[in-house]
């Protein structure tokens, strides 16, 4: 069966968390028979067309970006090509330029929406986008929700939930590197025990604003890996409240990564927007078996972290109980080592990508079938 996924990025220009998952199911559905193709916008297309793995990426070229979303002329020329050339679609949402190529194209082919997250920033233009939205969720023949919290709790959802199911965020831990001595040596260079640690693009929606305003209350180091938009703001921030229990690592390899989650004394993911749909760090966290900590915002973010199985989650924004939080982890280390237990145990369960891979080779399956 030949698959196309579409969505406005995908590596090597961007690798965040929806390309993650776009790169999990490709990789993971191909044992099941799936030959997988991926159109993305690039402002290099030609250099950036090529194999990833056990899949093909392809390019149209990027004209512009308005609003967080990229425009393209050229891609819905390609969209038409493979979409022609496939056996189904598989849509990762929002980016309204792909509901505008799926219903222009009229390809005639079964279609799958993975619903990666509401329209959070942009909510302002809804309205306008609405209309488009809810003629493009209404001609899908599936839509996948990534928790049954968000499923539960997105309004645009409801609306569909005839036909809607829920799949997980699976990761491979074969991908993943084992740390060496070396990379626990630069570890241990960068950051001395204990400490906690977030993992992430460092965007508006990640909390950490809260969690360096918390971080006097804390005792131990934070370590916050990862680069993006309000860096130097965060960086600002801690230089200005003094807090110098607040290590920025920047970008990290995987290999230092993966030092830095075994390591750590616990996981903290302090999103307190729906932006945050999921987090895959926190399965990454998971599969370390580390507990966590987490905001209740309605998302996949209580459902990766499980309250009082896995670690805990706390009001969103709330600055003492996110510091209690983390005190707690390291006050109660036998507590926090039997939610690390239980954390691991979820995730072999949950959301490895070889669960993720079965369940959609399967839905693609039956839709094929329904479509005969």
């Amino acid at each position: 069966m030949k698959v196309l996924h579409f969505f406005k990025t995908y590596w090597p220009d961007s690798f965040g968390g929806v390309e993650r998952t776009i790169h999990a199911i490709a990789e993971s559905t191909a044992g099941h028979g799936v030959e997988t193709q991926v159109l993305s916008l690039s402002s290099a297309p030609d250099e950036n067309t090529g194999r990833i793995g056990g899949h093909m990426a392809v390019k149209a070229r990027l004209d512009f970006e308005l609003a967080s979303t990229g425009f393209s002329r050229e891609v819905f020329r390609k969209f038409d090509t493979l979409a022609r050339q496939s056996d189904l679609v598989h849509y990762h949402f929002p980016w309204p330029v792909m509901d505008i190529a799926h219903l222009r194209s009229r390809h005639g082919k079964p279609a799958v929406v993975t619903y990666h997250s509401d329209i959070v920033k942009q909510r302002l233009l809804l309205p306008f986008y609405n209309p488009l939205m809810q003629r493009f969720l209404s001609d899908v023949d599936a839509i996948v929700a990534t928790s049954p919290d968000y499923l539960r709790s997105s309004a645009t959802l409801r609306k569909f939930k005839g036909k809607s199911q829920v799949i997980p965020i699976g990761i491979d831990e074969d991908a993943y590197p084992v740390p060496t001595a070396a990379d626990s040596a630069w570890r241990q260079s960068i950051v001395s025990e204990p400490f906690v640690l977030f993992v992430g693009v460092l965007r508006y929606y990640k909390g950490l604003d809260i969690l360096i305003e918390a971080a006097d209350r804390v005792r131990c180091k934070i370590a916050i890996a990862g680069s993006g938009p309000i860096e130097q703001q965060l960086k600002r921030q801690a230089e200005r409240l003094k807090r110098n229990n607040v290590i920025f690592l920047g970008e990290v390899s995987e290999q230092h990564k993966m030092a830095l989650l075994h390591a750590c004394s616990g996981f903290v993911f302090p999103s307190n927007q729906r932006s945050e749909a999921y987090g895959v760090s926190l399965a990454e966290a998971a599969m370390c078996g580390k507990p966590m900590i987490s905001c209740e915002i309605g998302t996949g973010t209580s459902f990766v972290n499980k309250a009082g199985v896995t670690g805990l989650v706390v009001p969103p924004s709330d600055t003492v109980r996110l510091a209690e939080a983390v005190n707690r982890l390291l006050d109660s280390p036998e507590e926090a080592e039997r939610w690390g237990r239980a954390a691991r145990e979820r995730f072999s369960d949950l959301f490895t990508a070889e669960k993720m891979g079965q369940a959609y080779a399967e839905l693609y399956v039956r839709l094929s079938n329904r479509g005969a």
